[in-house]
């Protein structure tokens, strides 16, 4: 058995701890949050301690592995004390909002040589690893295209904002992860667009509350992806890829495939799943079985930090790329 904590118990938090308690090589033995109550109450549901300070994990050597679900600015602290202790880690995207810090954890952590993986939980994804999978066996002969459209329900509460470092850097990400997954390779220019077109206040932030981005790799594969950080009929979540030989697509999840006929209506279907925590619930689960098998196993983990920085690096480009209104070469 793997003996895991968790730090941070906010939504995220939880999403993990359950995973862990129902899962079969591993054990919660601790949730951690400064505000003890939160991690009282995600403890009594799902076992383990509760305890406010993180040092008492990570200077434990009953415990094997922490998941990192704490705020961005303490991901790179947490992650090298952790990893210094010989802590298995999995966490939370991003690994920092400054990319030179980003840069200089992940070699620290690859002088450490534990196992770290970051958390872009949509590679596990069924649809998503499916569409990876038939790209892999050249289903639809040479990728040409990729397409990612990412739009959530609503805006983000104003408070989260303000730290979030802005769309690109904490929504988006997902996609250019996303994007280098599928593609294969990484892409050497961005080009993005973003507006305002539903929430002004995001001016004093620098923020966007819709963007589009064009990217293209050094063999000419092309990249679109398309955000909004409000679409009203729900969590709007789709990947197309158009290969030499067809295309794949994968749809939106509902809680039911009935669709409706009537003498008002035709084809009336369920709306969208609400939001990440519904439309990715196995995508989290089985995140946390990939961790957990490769920990105990020994084998390679399937995302790195140095992913992190590459998506981190897309975004960074990206943002630059509106402020200029022009392409950016990615070194």
């Amino acid at each position: 058995m793997i003996n895991v904590a968790v730090l941070g118990a906010g939504r995220i938090g939880r999403v993990h701890a359950e995973n862990i308690s129902r899962h079969p090589a591993a054990e919660l033995v601790a949730v951690v949050d400064p505000i003890l109550s939160n991690a009282q109450t995600l403890a009594a549901a799902f076992g383990g301690r509760a305890l406010s300070d993180p040092l008492e994990v990570i200077n434990n050597k009953a415990i094997d592995a922490v998941i990192i679900g704490t705020p961005t600015d303490t991901h790179v602290d947490l992650m090298l004390r952790a990893a210094a202790a010989g802590k298995a880690i999995l966490c939370e995207k991003p690994v920092d909002l400054d990319i030179t810090r980003a840069k200089a954890a992940e070699q620290e952590l690859k002088k450490l040589n534990i196992p770290v993986m970051l958390g872009f939980n949509r590679r596990f994804d069924p649809s998503a690893a499916e569409i990876k999978r038939r790209l892999g066996e050249g289903d639809i002969g040479e990728l040409h295209q990729v397409i990612i459209t990412s739009r959530d329900p609503g805006l983000a509460p104003a408070e989260y904002l303000k730290h979030s470092g802005g769309i690109f850097r904490d929504m988006v990400i997902h996609d250019f992860d996303m994007a280098r997954w599928l593609l294969g390779e990484d892409p050497v220019e961005v080009y993005a667009s973003g507006s305002r077109m539903f929430a002004p206040e995001l001016e004093a932030l620098g923020d966007y509350d819709t963007v589009m981005v064009q990217m293209h790799t050094a063999s000419g594969k092309q990249c679109h992806i398309n955000c909004s950080r409000q679409a009203v009929y729900g969590y709007d979540q789709r990947i197309e890829v158009f290969g030499s030989q067809g295309m794949l697509m994968n749809d939106n999840l509902r809680a039911n495939t009935v669709r409706e006929y009537t003498a008002h209506q035709t084809e009336s279907r369920v709306p969208l799943l609400d939001f990440f925590m519904q439309r990715y619930t196995d995508a989290y689960r089985l995140e946390m079985d990939a961790f957990i098998t490769a920990v105990s196993s020994g084998k390679p983990l399937p995302v790195t930090p140095h992913d992190g920085c590459m998506a981190l690096k897309l975004a960074d480009a990206a943002q630059l790329s509106v402020e200029t209104r022009a392409p950016v070469k990615i070194s």
